[in-house]
């Protein structure tokens, strides 16, 4: 009879346990696909399909000026004048390339490639519409300087290397 009420105990406890970590990978399922709504995302489609985007301007580019008016670089034409020097960032905010090599003072392009806002740090923080892209200046004091890139949690998805 004892035996019957120690092994009733472990019964209960194992199907304790089976239950919370059953609950707990439904909330973490729960967030991991969360499906809630996006910010708007606010691009135009070329009648071939391609997405049309224009240089996100606002804090963090080095054509702030841009935006109070200015004309502002389309993407067809940044990648002609940034092509070997642009770092893009993936749906999964991965950089590639992973390790790029520049001269003090050189601008890149940060391309976000996502439907999503990227908090990208470059030198310093700054965040990059969905599909959009900004223009950076690579400058450091001291040389040679080694930036790690991180974009949004995900920390050194690139390397950039500024020299003299």
């Amino acid at each position: 009879m004892i035996m019957d009420m120690d092994k009733n105990n472990k019964n209960l406890w194992i199907s304790a346990a089976v239950i919370v970590l059953v609950i707990a990978g439904l909330i973490y399922w729960s967030i991991a696909n969360d499906n809630s709504p996006e910010e708007e995302l606010t691009q135009n489609t070329s009648p071939t399909g391609e997405v049309e985007s224009t240089e996100d301007t606002s804090e963090g580019s080095v054509n702030t000026r841009a935006s109070s008016g200015a004309a502002t670089l389309s993407y067809q034409k940044a990648l002609i004048q940034y092509e070997g020097a642009r770092l893009q960032l993936d749906t999964t905010c991965q950089g590639t390339p992973d390790n790029m090599t520049f001269k003090n003072g050189t601008n890149i392009m940060i391309d976000n490639r996502s439907p999503h806002s990227r908090t990208v740090r470059v030198g310093s923080t700054f965040s990059i519409k969905p599909w959009g892209f900004k223009i950076v200046k690579l400058s450091s004091s001291i040389l040679p300087a080694t930036w790690l890139v991180d974009c949004d949690q995900s920390q050194n998805v690139a390397t950039i290397l500024i020299q003299k």
